[in-house]
């Protein structure tokens, strides 16, 4: 057997550690559910097996996806420190992560979506603005995975870190979704994006949850060319505003580049603004996602 399959040692106690995360992960990952109708007094059981609404599951879908993102950079993390420890921090973390997500989302829909009414318009079965809720969900989960990973420890500096580094996620998706919109009415005599998203446009959704998810995975990079200082609490989160923001600029100009040759004679722009052409949505962010993953990929080595 040894001449077919090489292993790689693993300590004998690491499938313990693996069932106390993924055991507790579970747990979170049922907290979400319960708590999703919790303060906006809806009934998830009804929204979901009595009205079939598409949208609401979207959503909770989006969040369950960033919690898992989230707890994936602690899973592992406490191996050897005890199984007391890693219980106590796959929970610290996990809360954590629950937060965040709650803030984050909290925040998008004051300061980011702010001229529509998420809550009203996925209880009404909009698919377009629960795909766009979920996406936003998903890139703050990558980008706050990054920053978990790159601040080193367990500690209250750890957690600092991690907290300000919501400051970045939101200040990213504001800069992305702003930009989209000027983007937006300026090729379509000022229409407004969210307007639009309110009127069901899943296409408009489908392109924009590209470039979210994309600018996210490339401003995740960050951790690869920022040094972590565990006390130096301005200049780390400077340091992933400025970066990040500057990652996010060059993915933009590589992603439109692309998009002008593998969608060549293709008016891409009014196919999905005017035409509502789910397909050319479709490869528009796949190409954002795509070329955020290449783009990533230059910085491993660094």
């Amino acid at each position: 057997m040894e001449q077919l399959v090489k292993f790689l040692p693993i300590a004998s106690d690491t499938p313990i550690y693996l069932a106390i995360d993924i055991g507790i992960a579970v747990l979170l990952l049922f907290a979400i559910r319960s708590l999703s109708g919790v303060f906006t007094k809806i009934s998830v059981r009804q929204e979901l097996g009595e009205k079939d609404n598409f949208a609401f599951g979207i959503s909770i879908a989006g969040r369950m996806l960033s919690l898992t993102i989230v707890l994936s950079a602690v899973v592992g993390r406490h191996i050897g420190m005890g199984y007391e420890a890693a219980a106590i921090g796959m929970l610290l973390f996990g809360g954590m992560g629950i937060l965040l997500v709650k803030i984050g989302r909290f925040a998008h829909d004051k300061l980011v979506l702010n001229r529509l009414d998420k809550d009203l318009m996925i209880s009404e079965k909009n698919v377009s603005v629960a795909l766009v809720d979920a996406s936003s969900a998903i890139s703050a989960a990558i980008i706050t995975k990054s920053i978990i990973d790159w601040a080193q420890g367990a500690d209250i500096n750890a957690f600092i870190a991690v907290f300000s580094g919501a400051l970045v996620v939101l200040a990213v998706l504001l800069f992305a979704t702003r930009l989209y919109e000027y983007r937006y009415a300026e090729n379509n005599q000022n229409n407004s994006f969210q307007e639009t998203l309110c009127n069901g446009q899943i296409a408009l959704a489908i392109q924009h949850s590209g470039n979210l998810i994309g600018i996210a995975i490339a401003v995740s990079s960050a951790s690869r060319l920022l040094a972590f200082d565990p006390i130096a609490y301005v200049s780390n989160v400077t340091g992933w505003l400025i970066v990040g923001l500057g990652l996010a600029f060059v993915l933009m100009g590589l992603t439109s580049l692309a998009k002008r040759v593998v969608l060549l004679g293709v008016n891409w722009k009014s196919e999905v603004a005017l035409q509502h052409n789910i397909g050319i949505a479709s490869i528009e962010a796949v190409l954002s996602i795509g070329i955020a993953l290449l783009f990533t990929n230059v910085f491993v080595g660094v």
